[in-house]
């Protein structure tokens, strides 16, 4: 992990010198992120990963939010890609409610993907007087929820919309999708890999479960735009990822579920009439785009 402005800028000048054209990931400290750094590594072509790191005094557990999202704001204006890398139970002052309430910060950042590097490893971390072993079950299977529905499912650019209509925090979502995916057979106790399984496979799970969210909150009215913004938001991904072309059924305008005005999907179902499209999705010009069919 890159820790100093120094070493960061050995970094940028040495891949920018051999290999200008790779795509590289680097994990750097949030606080080396400033202004300059960020302009240098938009001549990368590169994802950063930011540990949330958590440090305690005096008893106390502290977390920076100030920290995070000034140097989020710094990346998000840049244009540049960047998670979070986040563990569970990582000091003895951590507690089942301070990791929800991190993991509830960080997806209001809108970061890209978040890493939970816990999940890769054979056994939990130690249980202690203020995190419960069961806590530790809890979170790991509420991390895997994210690492499924958030990052394998490219959620960033519609997660917080579609949250905010259901008027749910993120942490309570992912600890509701573990479930969903305990009784589906796709969760941390089975042999289920997200990165296994293709973004379309990943996001008929979405679509699925947020069809039973829409339903259980008496929202079903709400859920067509949301299925638009999935389902649009999805095949733009895979056209920049996958180099795929598509068609997508929508029930609105794609011009619309794509505007700011959508942002509210109350909002948007009340003044926006419904419209029946198929929608290609398509490169014109190296430049993604899309027509009405």
């Amino acid at each position: 992990m890159f820790r100093t402005k120094e070493e960061l800028l050995k970094f940028i000048t040495a891949t920018q010198k051999k290999s200008p054209d790779s795509f590289v990931q680097a994990e750097i400290s949030a606080s080396i992120i400033d202004q300059k750094n960020a302009a240098l590594l938009q001549e990368l072509w590169c994802s950063l990963d930011i540990p949330l790191e958590v440090n305690q005094k005096n008893g106390v557990l502290l977390f920076d939010k100030k920290l995070y999202s000034s140097k989020a704001k710094i990346l998000n204006d840049a244009g540049l890609v960047f998670g979070f890398v986040m563990k569970y139970g990582q000091s003895q002052g951590d507690t089942f409610k301070a990791f929800r309430d991190r993991l509830d910060f960080a997806t209001s950042l809108y970061p890209n993907h978040i890493v939970f590097p816990q999940l890769d490893e054979s056994e939990l971390p130690p249980s202690t007087a203020v995190f419960s072993s069961k806590d530790m079950d809890f979170a790991r299977g509420i991390a895997f929820a994210c690492r499924t529905f958030y990052t394998a499912g490219r959620a960033v650019s519609w997660f917080n919309t579609i949250l905010g209509a259901l008027k749910i925090n993120p942490s309570s979502f992912f600890a509701d999708f573990d479930e969903w995916q305990q009784c589906n057979n796709c969760s941390y106790v089975t042999d289920f890999i997200p990165e296994d399984h293709s973004h379309e496979e990943i996001e008929k799970m979405q679509l699925n479960f947020l069809k039973e969210k829409f339903d259980e909150k008496h929202k079903n009215h709400l859920f067509p735009a949301a299925c638009d913004m999935v389902k649009l938001n999805g095949a733009f991904s895979r056209l920049a990822a996958e180099n795929e072309e598509s068609e997508v059924e929508t029930s609105y305008n794609p011009e619309d579920i794509l505007s700011p005005y959508a942002m509210n999907l109350a909002s948007f179902t009340e003044n926006v009439t419904m419209e029946n499209c198929r929608v290609k999705i398509f490169f014109n010009q190296d430049e993604p785009d899309f027509k009405i069919l």
